[in-house]
C-alpha cells in the first residue's frame, strides 16, 4: 500500500516535468509579439525539418493533421530489436543520422533527404511530392528563411564614402578612416586626439590627427565629429546663417541660461534686447545636437498591429488578429510516415519521434497565443468601449487581474498577451498595455483613470497664461476646482512624465 502511494508523487513530478517544456513553449510564443512570431517561426522552419509552410508552394497535400502528428509523436511503437530489425542502409555512415541538437541541421536535411529516398517505396503515390520532394522543400523553406532586410546603412559607413570627394593622399586617408571609426552614433568624437595618437598604429602626432579631425568635420552631416555640444553647434554655423554673431555668442556663453529659460540674465550680459535673443535662440532651435542619430533611426522598426478593432453595424466593435502574413505551418506527411515505419532505423525513429513532438507543441502554442489574443481583447473592449467611442480622454480604469478573472486565466497570462502587442483601433494604434492603469475617485466619488487627471492636466496648462504661467501648487487647485483632489507631489510626478517644464521654465519674456 505504501508503495502504491509513494508512485503517486513520482507520477505527478513526471507529469509535471513533462507539461513543463511545452508550458514553456506556450508562453514564449504568447508573450511575442506579431514581427517576433515571424522571426520565431522562421529560426523554427530552418531547425526542425518535419516542419512545412504554406510559402513554400507545397502543392502534393503532404501535410499531416496536428493531432495525428501527436499521436504519433507520443505514441510511437517502440522500434524493432537488433533481432527483429531486417538489414538496413542505416548501418552505412553515408546515411547515419547526426542529430545537432545546437540548431545547425542542414546535415539533417541531407540525412533525411537520403533515408527518405531508401523508403520511398513505402509512400503512397498521392503523398509523394511532385520532384525529389525533400530537396526541392528544402530549397523553398531556405528560400522563405532569407527572405530578410539588409542592414541599413551606418553613419561611419555614410563618411567613409565621402572620404573620396576629399583632397586627401593615402596617410591622411587612414587616418580620416582611423577617426570615423571612432565617432560615436550621435557624430561625436569622444576620445582625445591626443589618446588617438597614442593609440593609432603609425607614429603621428596630435597636430596631424588635428588636421585630419579638421577634414572630417567637413563632411555631412554638418556638425559631424564634434568633441561637444558648443563646438557641434558652432559647426553648423555658415556665413547665410540668420543673426550669426548672435547665436555665436549664445553657444559660447548661455546655453545653460537658455535651458533654464533666464532671457533676463543673457539680456544684461550680452546688451541683447529680448528680441534679438529670441530670434537667436529660434535659429538655436533648428541646428542638430546629436546629427548622427538620424542613421541610428533607420534601424527603429515600425510598429506592426498584431490586433485589429473594427466598429460593426451594430455600434459594438470586433476583434481580428492582424497575421495574414504569418506564414501556416504543419506537418510533412512524409517524415510522419517515416517515424511509423518499423523498417526505419530507431536512431532515426527517435529523432523523428522529438522533432514531431516540438512541432506539434509549437503549432499548439500558437494556436494557444490566437485564442487567448482574442479572449483578452473582446474582454478589454467591454471595459474601455467608452475610450473607442470618444477618445483616450474617456479611458477608465482597468487591471489585468479583472481581466484574467473575466477570461479565466492566471494574471501573468494577460500579461504575456498585452506585452509588446500594440492594436489598430478607429482611434488611432496603441500599446494594447495603454488600456491598462489605476485611478482614484473624483470628489463627486466617481472613478476616474489616472490617464483621464495627465489629460486635464495638459488641458490647464494649454490654456494659462504664457506670461505668468501656473506653479505646481497653482495646478494642484485648478484640478481640485475640476473634481480632481490630487496631491502636488502626484502632480509634480505627472508633469515631468508629461515632459512639462517648470513654470520658470515655461514663462515667455516679453519687452
Amino acid at each position: 500500500m505504501q508503495q502504491g502511494m509513494s508512485m503517486i508523487p513520482r507520477q505527478q513530478m513526471s507529469m509535471q516535468q513533462h507539461l513543463a517544456p511545452r508550458m514553456i513553449q506556450s508562453m514564449e510564443i504568447l508573450q511575442l509579439s506579431i514581427m517576433a512570431l515571424q522571426e520565431r517561426l522562421q529560426t523554427e522552419l530552418q531547425e526542425n525539418p518535419v516542419l512545412e509552410t504554406d510559402q513554400e508552394d507545397t502543392t502534393d497535400g503532404t501535410e499531416a493533421p496536428a493531432a495525428e502528428a501527436e499521436a504519433a509523436a507520443e505514441d510511437l511503437e517502440p522500434a524493432p530489436t537488433a533481432e527483429e530489425e531486417a538489414p538496413s542502409k542505416a548501418d552505412d555512415p553515408a546515411t547515419e543520422l547526426v542529430i545537432d541538437e545546437g540548431g545547425n541541421n542542414e546535415e539533417d536535411f541531407d540525412r533525411l533527404d537520403a533515408l527518405s529516398r531508401d523508403w520511398e517505396d513505402q509512400f503512397n503515390e498521392e503523398h509523394r511530392p511532385s520532384r525529389n520532394g525533400l530537396e526541392e522543400a528544402a530549397d523553398r523553406k531556405h528560400d522563405v528563411v532569407q527572405n530578410m532586410a539588409s542592414r541599413p546603412q551606418s553613419l561611419q559607413d555614410y563618411l567613409a564614402d565621402q572620404l573620396s570627394f576629399l583632397d586627401a593622399d593615402l596617410e591622411q586617408l587612414k587616418r580620416l578612416r582611423f577617426l570615423i571609426s571612432h565617432i560615436d552614433n550621435n557624430g561625436y568624437l569622444k576620445a582625445s586626439l591626443e589618446e588617438l595618437a597614442q593609440s593609432y598604429s603609425e607614429p603621428v602626432t596630435a597636430a596631424q590627427m588635428e588636421e585630419a579631425l579638421l577634414m572630417v568635420q567637413k563632411l555631412d552631416p554638418p556638425g559631424v565629429g564634434a568633441r561637444n555640444l558648443e563646438e557641434c553647434l558652432r559647426l553648423q554655423l555658415t556665413n547665410e546663417t540668420p543673426h550669426r554673431d548672435v547665436v555665436r555668442v549664445l553657444i559660447d556663453h548661455h546655453l545653460e541660461d537658455i535651458q533654464h529659460n533666464r532671457l533676463p540674465v543673457i539680456q544684461k550680459r550680452t546688451g541683447f534686447d529680448l528680441h534679438t535673443i529670441k530670434e537667436g535662440i529660434e535659429v538655436l532651435k533648428h541646428l542638430n545636437p546629436k546629427p548622427g542619430a538620424q542613421f541610428e533611426d533607420d534601424n527603429i522598426p515600425y510598429v506592426v498591429p498584431d490586433i485589429a478593432i473594427e466598429r460593426n453595424d451594430e455600434g459594438g466593435y470586433d476583434v481580428r488578429l492582424l497575421d495574414d502574413w504569418t506564414p501556416n505551418i504543419y506537418i510533412s506527411r512524409r517524415y510522419l510516415e517515416l517515424s511509423r515505419n518499423k523498417q526505419t532505423d530507431p536512431k532515426d525513429r527517435e529523432y523523428l519521434k522529438k522533432k514531431l513532438q516540438a512541432a506539434n507543441w509549437l503549432i499548439d502554442a500558437i494556436e494557444q497565443r490566437r485564442n487567448t489574443l482574442m479572449k483578452v481583447t473582446k474582454a478589454i473592449i467591454e471595459h474601455q468601449k467608452e475610450f473607442l467611442d470618444r477618445g483616450p480622454e474617456h479611458i477608465h480604469p482597468l487591471k489585468m487581474q479583472q481581466i484574467a478573472d473575466q477570461v479565466g486565466v492566471h494574471v501573468t497570462t494577460v500579461s504575456r498577451a498585452v506585452d509588446d502587442k500594440w492594436v489598430q483601433t478607429p482611434r488611432g494604434i496603441f500599446p494594447l498595455k495603454r488600456f491598462f492603469g489605476g485611478g482614484t475617485e473624483t470628489l463627486g466619488g466617481e472613478e476616474v483613470a489616472w490617464e483621464t487627471i495627465k489629460n486635464k492636466l495638459l488641458e490647464i496648462i494649454a490654456q494659462e497664461d504664457k506670461a505668468n504661467p501656473l506653479s505646481d501648487e497653482d495646478l494642484v487647485d485648478k484640478l481640485k476646482g475640476a473634481g480632481y483632489d490630487v496631491a502636488r507631489r502626484t502632480v509634480t510626478k505627472y508633469r515631468k512624465m508629461l515632459k512639462i517644464p517648470s513654470s520658470r521654465q515655461r514663462k515667455v519674456w516679453t519687452e
